[in-house]
């Protein structure tokens, strides 16, 4: 398995994680504990979590090597255009250090790039 890792800057870490729980949750299995800041997301081919903390939300996925690339996707993909206004970017770090994915806002409600 391999990991990938974000720390995505905001003032509402615990909102944006728990939308996006409770989102992702139509299409796969999520948790989300609004007493620890921790949540839990299980794709059918792999796995993420979402930490809430002082001014960011921290995210993994873990895969395969192959799937890593569209877990990084979706996850960030939602988060992205949930925070249009806050202009959130999320850049993956993989475990072996190299750089993954990235997802920012274009401007435009809606859209990723």
């Amino acid at each position: 398995m391999s990991r990938s890792e974000a720390r995505v800057a905001t003032d509402r870490p615990q909102r944006y994680a728990k939308q996006l729980a409770s989102h992702l949750g139509r299409r796969s299995e999520t948790s989300w504990d609004e007493e620890t800041g921790e949540g839990r997301l299980v794709f059918q081919d792999g796995t993420g979590s979402l930490t809430a903390t002082e001014g960011a939300l921290l995210l993994a996925v873990e895969a395969e090597p192959e799937f890593l690339d569209r877990l990084e996707d979706v996850v960030g993909r939602h988060l992205v255009r949930f925070g249009t206004k806050d202009e959130l970017v999320v850049e993956w770090r993989r475990d072996t250090g190299e750089p993954g994915t990235s997802q920012r806002g274009t401007g435009e409600p809606g859209a990723t790039g």
